[in-house]
């Protein structure tokens, strides 16, 4: 490529970095995040066959633990999720944030294994499929793991299982201060060997008081064991370190040029940031190059964000023998080259980049990327009772709880754009309400929904607060037997939420705050969730939702720009 057309390319992104060959005008490229929404803490591995699948955190989320197949590290399709029976792991009672962290998975001689951790549970476990698409077996506990985030790694005659835990002799000389620790592992009876032995203490360097090692992994390449970790936390000091040995039983050495992935140096101010890096795999594409896959966040404003941790794909280097993120610069960019030889499947249901679908409920199965809060221990809902309709009970259970509420979800995957849904409800109870719910967590939250107030049907909006919901708005309805259709607006800090009964949108509640619903508002480690829900606020109840169809939107800015429209 010309130094001509390389220059026009980077005044056209508004990038000032040097070094980096961008892709010519007709060459196709993917887009990052990868995996847009909340799929945090991505971990990855092949069978040897050219088949990928990667994992991620889901927390108090049902079903747990998803699984994505790809054949190129660019097309993605969820095939299963590891925790997908009620009788497997019971998350009733776990906040939103809680429960499953961090999943692994790995392969070897023909079984894939999944290590993870119920935070506030039981701990660490280790499932086993041979197909990764289920059905995976019930957990086997590891209760010598005392830890968080362990990884299964597979050498010649031993196996390892890897993973972050106290300080030495549980006295932490600063807040934050970790370790990586290592077990042997008897892969046959699925259980720890002998004592763990401590691979890194704080992190590369600890007189720098680095906090937060996790999310460790093993590879043996190039005659070296490499030992890659997480550190700076799963915030804007988010980084991923490096270090290797010839033997895995020595000292691991840290690489001198540590960082090899952060973008924590960056001015915040940045157009269109990244932030966050970190929690990192990385995989050797078929077609020779290596390819890494991170968790990282893009905020709105400083460090508001509404669709958390995603996963970002961005090619590796090789330097003496050291992985590198090859990031084209400094800052993680929004689009990279195709790998070579690989093309985008757009038959696929999208998971990057500006998109539409709509979901009518013909199917007489739910599709995988649909959520639940928690398992649900009864049937409430079906796709059955009405022909073309998701029915919901309208049960006694509420979002602002700990158990498995009427409730389904899809999650808000961009910084701008609009879900929607049909409802059918008939109600005189004004206890009973269903709609359209945008939902963070059990005290952050927006509600729009149709009930009874007085002698008549209305359409109420309500946020939520730590004692259960407040209500915002209300407006009467003309008739209690027509259909309603819900709508939420969503542009970044600021959502807004709309009722159509005839031809005409109307908005209740004006212009909402969106930081609400954000991360740093919030907390936790989940995104933003749009989706159904029916209640009836703790009584008993015989009614029922049934929900005609659910749309979604999403049209990021960023996206428009990069295409150069």
């Amino acid at each position: 490529m010309g130094l001509q057309l390389k220059i026009q390319k980077i005044l056209a992104l508004g990038l000032f970095i040097l070094g980096f060959a961008f892709q010519s005008p007709g060459q196709e490229t993917f887009k990052n995040p990868i995996l847009a929404g909340w799929y945090p803490d991505p971990a990855i591995t092949d069978d040897g066959m050219g088949n990928f699948y990667m994992v991620h955190s889901t927390f108090a989320f049902y079903p747990g633990i998803s699984v994505f197949h790809s054949t190129d590290l660019v097309n993605w399709k969820q095939i299963g999720n590891v925790i997908d029976r009620p009788d497997q792991i019971d998350l009733e009672g776990f906040g939103v944030s809680r429960a499953i962290f961090a999943p692994d998975i790995s392969f070897d001689e023909g079984t894939f294994y999944v290590t993870c951790t119920v935070v506030d549970g039981k701990g660490n476990f280790v499932v086993t499929a041979k197909d990764p698409a289920g059905p995976w077996s019930d957990p086997v506990w590891l209760p010598e793991v005392q830890g968080i985030d362990p990884g299964l790694f597979f050498d010649v005659e031993k196996s390892y299982i890897v993973y972050n835990g106290d300080a030495p002799d549980n006295k932490p000389l600063y807040d934050g201060h970790r370790t990586i620790r290592m077990f042997e592992f008897d892969k046959q009876n699925l259980e720890t060997v002998g004592e763990n032995r401590i691979l890194v203490n704080g992190g590369v360097d600890i007189s720098t008081k680095p906090v937060w090692a996790e999310g460790p992994r093993i590879y043996k390449l190039n005659g070296y064991y490499y030992l890659m970790t997480a550190e700076g936390g799963t915030a804007i000091n988010h980084s991923e370190m490096i270090y290797r040995n010839r033997d895995i039983d020595d000292e691991f050495i840290p690489f001198k040029e540590n960082p090899i992935l952060t973008q924590r140096h960056l001015d915040p101010d940045r157009e269109d940031p990244v932030t966050s890096a970190g929690h990192a795999d990385i995989i050797q594409h078929p077609n020779g190059d290596w390819y890494g896959v991170f968790l990282a966040v893009r905020p709105y404003e400083g460090d508001f964000y509404n669709t958390c941790r995603e996963t970002f794909l961005t090619p590796v280097k090789w330097e003496n023998d050291w992985p590198i993120f090859d990031l084209g610069g400094e800052e993680i960019q929004y689009e990279y080259p195709l790998p070579e030889g690989t093309k985008i499947n757009k038959d696929l249901f999208p998971l990057n980049g500006n998109f539409q679908f709509k979901k009518d409920f013909e199917n007489k199965k739910l599709d995988l990327h649909w959520l639940f809060l928690r398992n649900p221990k009864e049937d409430w809902y079906s796709l059955k009772d009405r022909e073309g309709y998701l029915v919901m009970k309208t049960r006694a259970e509420t979002v602002s709880g700990t158990a498995n509420p009427s409730f389904l979800s899809h999650r808000q995957q961009h910084l701008k754009g609009e879900a929607a849904v049909s409802l059918n409800f008939d109600t005189k109870k004004e206890n009973e309400k269903a709609g359209l719910i945008a939902f963070q967590n059990e005290a952050h939250f927006y509600f729009i929904a149709k009930s009874y107030e007085g002698n008549s049907p209305v359409v109420q909006l309500f946020k939520g607060a730590e004692n259960g919901e407040e209500l915002l708005a209300s407006q009467k309805l003309p008739a209690s037997g027509e259909a309603i259709e819900f709508k939420v607006e969503f542009d970044e800090d600021v959502y807004r939420f709309f009722y159509k009964t005839g031809s005409e949108w109307k908005n209740l509640g004006g212009e909402l705050d969106g930081k609400y619903l954000s991360t740093k508002v919030a907390g936790g480690f989940v995104g933003n969730n749009l989706g159904m829900y029916t209640t009836s606020n703790e009584e008993e109840s015989k009614n029922k939702a049934a929900f005609d169809w659910f749309s979604y939107l999403g049209d990021d800015e960023v996206y428009q720009k990069e295409q150069g429209n």
